[in-house]
């Protein structure tokens, strides 16, 4: 019998949640064939097997999560698979605190015929308010403990995209030093039917040429700051399942049309959740057009090692007085949150002074 474990994924991702097999038990495959499809930090990654032979088990069902190294599939011969992801031992597992339960029991008063009652709603006495003489549970307690739960809707765990945006988020809570700086472009000589998110991508490499500063990678254990020559532009696309951030590599050696054709080739790719996990990976730069949907200005999150992040607004109109007269012209927002750890308020200010005025030229 031997063992096939899921392999390293690359970019420090420990873990996978199983999307599918493609395999049953009893089959039998051949090297290179898919196995399983897994769902990494955001994208659905096919699993090939390691060899050829008949499958004796699979030890992960879909809708669960596998951490790597862990088992996958087991083979009924032939020798035990090494992947060539772990090297060396592995680290001990962490000391998980003790849960409050383990640690004492918590002395909860109530009458038997309330301790039944939650049992029958399915109410955890330990966390409801007690109301009664000498902080006594009553029934009137657990009945308004069910029907708040009832009312909560029932607990959804995060998984895939929305699980990998909690972490992202989390880690640049923890990490970054946010400060955004915001102002307004006046687009009112552009042409109709103007490529928003094509003039935002050039704007970006107009501020980069100013203040390439903001292109960069920062490493808060070493303090370094690697200043990148290439644009990869990290693209936020907002989809049911949770935010994607797909790459546009190179913007600024593209023109638009194959920038366009880019940008439809992600978004299919986001639609029909194939994007190669490569492709999700190396933003050096983030934009983000929320205001498709509402609001003018943001504190956006940047995500490390990145240090910016640009942000566009919903379009509106103001009054505006050129030449004399009173007109209302096309006002684009613009928020540009920066890691202030990595990058001073001036580089920040003369890269959005730079992309507005590469916005408000007509062409």
């Amino acid at each position: 019998m031997s063992v096939f474990v899921l392999p390293d994924l690359g970019e420090g991702l420990q873990e996978a949640e199983l999307v599918a097999w493609h395999v049953g038990e009893g089959d039998h495959v051949v090297a290179d064939q898919p196995l399983v499809s897994v769902e990494t930090e955001k994208a659905v990654v096919e699993v090939p097997s390691p060899q050829d032979g008949k499958i004796a088990r699979l030890c992960v069902q879909p809708g669960e999560r596998v951490k790597v190294g862990g088992p996958l599939v087991e083979f009924e011969e032939g020798p035990r698979i090494d992947t060539g992801t772990i090297v060396g031992e592995l680290s001990p597992a962490p000391t998980l605190p003790v849960p409050r339960s383990a640690e004492q029991p918590v002395a909860v008063r109530a009458a038997p015929a309330v301790r039944a009652l939650a049992q029958r709603l399915g109410i955890d006495l330990v966390e409801v308010t007690a109301s009664g003489p000498h902080r006594t549970v009553t029934s009137a307690d657990v009945e308004r403990a069910a029907r708040a739960q009832t009312e909560a809707g029932p607990v959804e765990p995060l998984a895939g995209v929305r699980r990998a945006m909690a972490i992202n988020m989390a880690r640049s809570h923890a990490e970054v030093v946010p400060a955004t700086v915001s102002d307004e472009a006046d687009i009112e000589a552009w042409p109709e039917r103007s490529d928003i998110t094509i003039r935002l991508a050039r704007a970006i490499v107009a501020g980069c040429a100013v203040s390439p500063g903001l292109n960069a990678w920062y490493d808060g254990r070493t303090m370094e700051r690697r200043v990148l020559q290439q644009i990869d532009l990290g693209l936020a696309v907002d989809t049911e399942d949770g935010l994607f951030v797909p790459v546009l590599r190179n913007i600024g050696g593209r023109d638009a049309a194959d920038l366009r054709r880019g940008i439809e080739a992600m978004k299919s790719d986001v639609r029909a959740r194939k994007v190669p996990v490569a492709e999700l990976r190396g933003q050096t730069i983030t934009l983000s057009n929320f205001g498709m949907f509402a609001g003018r200005f943001a504190a956006l999150v940047v995500v490390p090692p990145q240090v910016a992040i640009l942000g566009a607004g919903r379009i509106w109109q103001r009054p505006v007085v050129t030449d004399g007269k009173l007109a209302n012209h096309r006002i684009l927002p613009l928020s540009l949150t920066f890691d202030h750890r990595a990058v001073t308020g001036g580089e920040a200010a003369r890269f959005l002074r730079a992309a507005i005025e590469d916005l408000e030229k007509p062409q």
